[in-house]
């Protein structure tokens, strides 16, 4: 099947369930996902301490409106689970609109999105709804609110894959899925993650191990860490977020909190190379789990690959962030470009010549041209000569890549031919 159809065609399941931190339909859209790569999943506990933080009550939800005094149904659960607060407490009872009005939530410069409010941690209830629909609503008279929630000792689950290398060090390339029905700031990166993980899988002899994280945005990455944080800071080569994949902006990477890791040099070596618009943007705590991954008593070398950035883009944690907005071939497009930044950290590595006295008799292996002419021969030649005189077990080839201005991927076919000829 066309990877775009595919794409589509998930994104349509997942779209109408109703995520959050917790709960059914976080583990609903995870077991989604697992049809697309072997997740294992994991169940923190309710209540249980991580770092400074608690993992909170799980939250489900099977219905929610609120009727008007005129005899409407409105904020309706079923006809977008944005109208709901994230995490709403249970509610039946009749109010008067100067009690209700607290409650309401609109984006007045947006007079017709439904914006995504959430009361995570403090005990709360609430409905979104557009500033266009709430201007409608009757100043006099009784409303009932009906919210059928529950808030109770549960888990919170996350998803994990792990693809063992041949060699030393990890990669982790982490994404949330716990928002509602959102289109590029919800199901983008953990669409771009999973088609990744599965062009991650058909690479034959990875050096590097790949971890995949599918956490509940903030909660999740600290319970993560709390599990796996010092294994992380021992391993772990590079790191990506990926989040708001899948609109019509250009590329956008944002630097770890280090600023100059191989993940960062990777990265942004492959996003020159790759003839497309791109921007970069300092470290900055708002955002997503860069943040925890940063965090001081980490400094991962982590960043995250993504597109507009959040808040950048006017749709953003609002029910305009729909299908409309994604556009599946600027997401099969982000794709493509994080397996280049996999396939340039496999490659980028500081090699060894078994022949350090010297040039080795090229000729005799079949590497040196019968002649030279002043096109690609000669270029080719004096790249692999390069490479071979680089080839001190200190010098990574990214560095030998930069000093030259070419494309890392500009060595590929001769590290193959070297390896063949037990040269590195």
């Amino acid at each position: 099947m066309d990877q775009m159809k595919e794409l589509e065609e998930y994104f349509d399941r997942l779209w109408p369930i109703c995520r959050s931190l917790t709960g059914d339909g976080l583990r609903e859209s995870l077991e989604i996902v697992r049809e697309i790569i072997p997740l294992e999943l994991t169940e923190v506990p309710s209540g249980t301490t991580v770092f400074d933080w608690l993992v909170p009550k799980e939250w489900n939800i099977r219905e929610a409106w609120i009727e008007t005094p005129d005899g409407r149904t409105i904020c309706k659960l079923s006809d977008n689970n944005l109208h709901v607060v994230g995490y709403s407490i249970p509610v039946d009872k009749r109010l008067m609109m100067a009690e209700l009005l607290p409650h309401l939530h609109c984006v007045p410069s947006q007079p017709d999105a439904i914006p995504y409010i959430t009361s995570y941690y403090s005990e709360n209830w609430g409905f979104c709804l557009s500033a266009n629909e709430l201007k409608t609503l009757p100043e006099e008279g009784e409303y009932r609110v009906y919210i059928n929630s529950s808030l109770e000792l549960g888990s919170l689950t996350y998803g994990e894959l792990v693809l063992p290398g041949t060699g030393e060090g990890e990669v982790l390339f982490s994404t949330y899925l716990c928002h509602p029905s959102m289109a590029n700031n919800e199901l983008s990166g953990p669409l771009a993650a999973a088609f990744l993980a599965k062009k991650v899988m058909s690479l034959p002899n990875r050096r590097l191990t790949y971890r995949f994280l599918f956490i509940p945005e903030t909660i999740g990455a600290i319970a993560y860490l709390a599990a796996h944080g010092q294994h992380l800071k021992k391993n772990l080569v590079a790191g990506y977020v990926l989040t708001c994949c899948g609109d019509r902006g250009n590329l956008t990477y944002k630097f770890s909190k280090r600023g100059n890791t191989e993940g960062d040099r990777i990265a942004t070596h492959v996003l020159e190379s790759s003839n497309h618009a791109f921007s970069t943007t300092p470290f900055a705590v708002g955002g997503s789990d860069e943040r925890q991954y940063c965090s001081p008593g980490f400094n991962l070398p982590v960043g995250s690959l993504m597109r507009t950035p959040y808040q950048k883009y006017k749709e953003y944690h609002t029910s305009l962030d729909n299908k409309a907005f994604l556009s599946f071939a600027h997401l099969q497009e982000t794709i493509d470009v994080a397996f280049l930044i996999v396939r340039a950290l496999e490659l980028n590595q500081c090699y060894t010549t078994t022949i350090p006295f010297c040039e080795p008799q090229l000729g005799r292996r079949g590497l040196y041209p019968q002649s030279i002419n002043p096109d690609d021969t000669r270029e080719t030649l004096h790249r692999l000569l390069h490479f071979l005189s680089f080839s001190d077990g200190e010098t990574d080839l990214l560095d030998l890549a930069t000093k030259r201005n070419d494309s890392l991927f500009d060595y590929e076919e001769i590290i193959h031919k070297c390896r063949q000829a037990d040269l590195i």
